[in-house]
């Protein structure tokens, strides 16, 4: 698999490798060089005792009752009358 560098040095992980390290947005990476030259990625180990924020969104994430339209939802957020 092959990628290209932007500008900024920025590079997207192939989706087979996100998907095997179990890197989600947001995930810790750390790199290195090995004696070969090569640059592994490792999913980065958090220090024991720290845990992730939980995030403030995941407990009321798909709890909503109401079925907003669209139409509706705008004219209520823009003051349609």
């Amino acid at each position: 698999m092959s990628t290209t560098m932007t500008s900024k040095g920025q590079v997207t992980i192939p989706k087979p490798i996100r998907d095997a390290l179990h890197l989600t947005p947001g995930s810790a990476i750390e790199f290195s060089v090995n004696d070969h030259g090569e640059v592994v990625l490792h999913s980065a180990k958090r220090e024991s005792g720290k845990a992730r924020a939980p995030d403030r969104f995941d407990a009321v994430r798909g709890k909503a009752d109401i079925k907003w339209r669209t139409d509706d939802l705008m004219a209520l957020l823009r003051g349609d009358d």
